[in-house]
């Protein structure tokens, strides 16, 4: 049996989640069109009879590190390039940008096969801007493939998967059959509060967002979940509450509407906003709030 863990890297917004997500056949990671939706490295396992593949899914590699946010995802997405098995870069463009030395840079002390995943292509009106740009990139480095893909629409998936099979050592499967994350259904139930907030609110909000379940309690089938959003500033608050609150609540039908259907129980879902200060560029903050290396 194969069995191993592919890091999936890249830029933010590149549709690392989105490609998890397809890979698995369930949604593990939360998704939006806005960049840095992804904050922590999330497990997604795959297994049948062939392999049991552990996908790593990373948040996106940024240049900018000012605030400690950003430090820490890079930090989460460059670790995660020592102990795996094979890296897929996923690269959502068409010509060559700047911004993708960082990454690239980073595949270099990569000690495993780097396959290059062009996401996407069903986006990509004029083809034939492909062959050469794909040509240019199998001149930058030394892939094990190049394979091009919509995440999305499932194109070209099982190509993708199984030459990630071929090159992943043979053994024994770490984790049970009907597993298929390493993350809490607490964990989750964060998260997916967080993706309906993202995709709710408008372009400055999200990246000033947190949040933070200070309850889950299952009782019989009934789960009742008390959470905290957290934001930076008090303007930020109003503006997640909206007029009369109705932000919140349609936050919380929502939220709560996605949660049932992935505990397949009935759920119980409080929300409340409160204001930390800058807490994405406090290092203490961000471990207090579970954003720990």
């Amino acid at each position: 049996m194969k069995i191993g863990h592919v890091a999936l890297v890249g830029r933010p917004n590149a549709g690392k989640s989105t490609l998890l997500n397809h890979l698995i056949g369930q949604k593990i990671s939360i998704t939006s069109r806005r960049p840095q939706t992804t904050r922590h490295s999330i497990l997604g396992i795959k297994t049948d009879e062939r392999a049991q593949i552990i996908y790593v899914d990373t948040p996106g590699l940024h240049a900018s590190e000012k605030r400690a946010m950003n430090r820490y995802m890079n930090r989460t997405a460059s670790s995660v390039l020592l102990g795996v098995d094979v890296v897929v870069w996923v690269l959502d463009q068409w010509s060559w940008q700047e911004e993708n030395d960082l990454v690239l840079d980073k595949l270099k002390s990569a000690q495993c096969p780097v396959i290059l995943a062009i996401n996407k292509i069903d986006q990509c009106e004029d083809k034939a801007k492909l062959l050469p740009f794909l040509e240019e990139m199998a001149g930058r480095f030394s892939f094990a493939e190049i394979v091009p893909v919509s995440a999305l629409r499932g194109v070209n998936l099982d190509r993708l998967e199984e030459r990630i099979v071929e090159l992943l050592p043979e053994g024994e499967a770490f984790y049970p059959d009907d597993q298929i994350t390493d993350r809490s259904e607490r964990f989750l139930a964060a998260e997916i509060i967080r993706e309906k907030l993202i995709r709710s609110l408008g372009q400055e909000v999200p990246h000033a967002l947190a949040v933070e379940i200070e309850q889950y309690k299952l009782e019989g089938g009934l789960v009742r979940i008390h959470a905290v959003i957290w934001v930076e500033r008090e303007g930020q608050k109003v503006i997640v509450i909206g007029r009369q609150g109705e932000g919140l609540k349609k936050v919380g039908q929502r939220a709560r509407s996605d949660l049932e259907k992935m505990l397949e129980k009935k759920v119980y879902l409080n929300l409340w906003v409160k204001v930390k200060d800058s807490w994405s560029d406090n290092e203490k903050a961000l471990q207090s709030l579970g954003y720990r290396d």
